[in-house]
C-alpha cells in the first residue's frame, strides 16, 4: 500500500485536541504513522488539501442496510457507499432486518456480506428479543462472541420493564452497551405525526412526547439499579432531554444521541402530507429542536447519528397513513449538521467533528475516531463552505427518501480513506 502525503488542510482530531491550520498526515499500510524520512517521503503520492478539512473518518452508530432480506431498499454494498461519499468510514447496523439478527447465524451472514461488498467498516448489532416481539431475551452471549457491538430492538421497543431489567444484567455482564428505540407502544397506536395542534389540522393521529418520556424515564431508572449502559436513540423530546440531563447528573451511565431531521426540521414541514418527512420518532416542535440543540451543547446529547432508514419510492408514494417511517441521512449528514451547528447555533467546527467521531467511536468501543499515530488510516477531506445541489436520484442509496432531495446545501465531502486506501473521491466510488 502506498505512501500518502497529505499537506496544507486544516487538521481537526479532537481526540488528540488538535486543529492545526496548515497541518499534514501521513498514511501508509492502513495505518497514519509519524513523519517518515526525506527518502521516502519523495516517493510519496501527494495530496494537496488546501482549503480542505482533513477529520477522521466519521463515524454513525445507526443506520440501516436492510441486508438480508429488504434488499430491494438497501443493500450492505450501496449503503456503504453512500456512507463513504458522506464522509463516514465506520457504520453500525441495526439488526430489523429480515430475519432480524437475533442469532449467530444472520450476524455471521451480515458481517461475510460486508467483508465481500462494503467499502466502509460495518459493524452489527443483535436483537435484545427472539423475533424482535419483545418477548424472550435473545442468545445475547453468543451474539457477543458473534461479534456485535451492541444489542437493540431498534425499529421497535421493549415493553415489558422485567424483561428490559434482565436485558440490562446480560448486557452489563457481557460488556454490551444496550440501544433503546424508547416507544411506549400504548401511546402512539395509529400514531403518524406529532400531537400538537398541526394534527388536529391535517386529520392525522398525533404521537405524544410522553411516548418517548415514559421510556426514557424507564431506562434512565433500569440504567441506575442495574449499572448497564443504555443509550437512547434517536431522542426528539425536550423533555426526554431534561430527563438525561438529570440522570446524568447523578452519574447514570446513560447516554443519547441526536438526528440531523431532528435539529433541522419540524412538524412545520408536514403541512403538504409530503411522506420524506414522515419518521419515528416523528419531527416535533421548535421548541423540542431548540433542546435537543442545548442538549448536544451542553452534553447531555453525546452524540450525532443519521437513522439512515431507506424505502423505495413506491413505498413511501401513498397515503400519509399508510407510507412507512424513515428517511435517507448518510451523504447530507455533515452539511446539515455544519449548517444547523456551526453557522446558526454557533458550535466550534471542532465540536461537531467529535460528535461524529471521537465521541460515537468511544461509545461503542470502535476502533475508529482518531488521526493518531497507528489508529486505522480512516480519513475524510472536506470543504466546508463548498455548496452543492443534493440530488437523492443520483445518489449512492439504492432508495431515494431524502427530504433534501432539490435542495441548496453548504458543506460537501471531496474524498474519503478507509484503512489507508481511498474509497471515494470528487463524487466517485473507487474501486474497492
Amino acid at each position: 500500500m502506498p505512501l500518502y502525503h497529505l499537506t496544507h488542510a486544516r487538521v481537526i482530531d479532537p481526540a488528540a485536541k488538535r486543529d492545526e491550520a496548515d497541518g499534514e498526515l501521513f498514511l501508509r499500510d492502513g495505518v497514519f504513522i509519524a513523519r517518515p524520512s526525506a527518502a521516502e517521503l519523495k516517493k510519496a503520492k501527494k495530496i494537496d488539501a488546501a482549503g480542505l478539512v482533513a477529520a477522521p473518518g466519521l463515524v454513525d452508530v445507526h443506520v440501516h442496510f436492510r441486508e438480508p432480506g429488504q434488499t430491494h431498499k438497501e443493500t450492505i454494498e450501496t449503503g456503504s457507499r453512500a456512507a463513504a461519499a458522506g464522509g463516514f468510514t465506520s457504520v453500525v447496523c441495526m439488526p430489523n432486518t429480515a430475519p432480524v439478527a437475533d442469532n449467530t447465524g444472520t450476524i455471521q451472514l451480515i458481517k461475510d456480506s460486508a467483508s465481500r461488498s462494503a467499502c466502509v467498516h460495518v459493524y452489527p448489532t443483535g436483537c435484545i428479543t427472539v423475533g424482535m416481539k419483545g418477548q424472550a431475551l435473545a442468545p445475547i452471549g453468543s451474539l457477543k462472541r458473534a461479534g456485535v457491538v451492541a444489542i437493540t430492538d431498534d425499529g421497535d421497543c421493549v415493553q415489558s420493564n422485567e424483561l428490559m431489567r434482565r436485558a440490562c444484567e446480560y448486557a452489563k455482564m457481557f460488556d454490551l452497551s444496550l440501544m433503546d428505540h424508547c416507544q411506549d407502544h400504548s401511546m402512539t397506536v395509529g400514531a403518524v405525526m406529532n400531537e400538537g395542534a398541526l394534527s388536529v389540522k391535517l386529520g392525522l393521529k398525533g404521537w405524544p412526547n410522553a411516548a418517548e418520556d415514559l421510556i426514557v424515564a424507564r431506562n434512565c431508572i433500569l440504567s441506575e439499579y442495574t449499572g448497564a449502559h443504555i443509550h437512547m436513540q434517536h431522542v426528539s423530546s425536550r423533555n426526554a432531554v431534561e430527563i438525561l440531563r438529570r440522570a446524568k447528573s447523578r452519574g447514570v451511565r446513560v447516554t443519547g444521541e441526536a438526528c440531523p431531521h431532528h435539529i433541522a426540521l419540524t412538524d412545520d414541514c408536514l403541512a403538504t402530507y409530503d411522506t420524506h418527512f414522515k419518521m419515528n420518532p416523528p419531527l416535533r416542535t421548535e421548541a423540542d429542536r431548540v433542546a435537543i440543540i442545548a442538549g448536544l451543547k451542553d452534553g447531555t446529547l453525546d452524540i450525532l447519528a443519521t437513522d439512515h432508514a431507506p424505502h423505495t419510492p413506491d413505498e413511501k408514494d401513498r397515503e400519509f397513513d399508510l407510507a412507512p417511517n424513515g428517511i435517507l441521512g448518510l451523504e447530507t449528514a455533515l452539511a446539515v449538521s455544519l449548517e444547523i451547528l456551526v453557522r446558526q447555533n454557533k458550535f466550534k467546527l471542532a465540536t461537531v467533528i467529535d460528535l461524529w467521531t471521537r465521541k460515537p467511536a468511544e461509545l461503542l468501543k470502535l476502533p475508529a475516531g482518531t488521526l493518531a499515530e497507528g489508529a486505522p488510516a480512516d480519513l475524510v477531506l472536506f470543504d466546508p463552505d463548498a455548496e452543492w445541489t443534493y440530488d437523492a436520484k443520483a445518489g449512492f442509496s439504492k432508495s431515494r427518501n431524502s427530504p433534501w432531495h432539490g435542495q441548496k446545501l453548504r458543506g460537501r465531502v471531496r474524498q474519503t480513506f478507509v484503512s489507508g486506501k481511498p474509497v471515494y473521491a470528487d463524487g466517485k466510488i473507487l474501486a474497492r
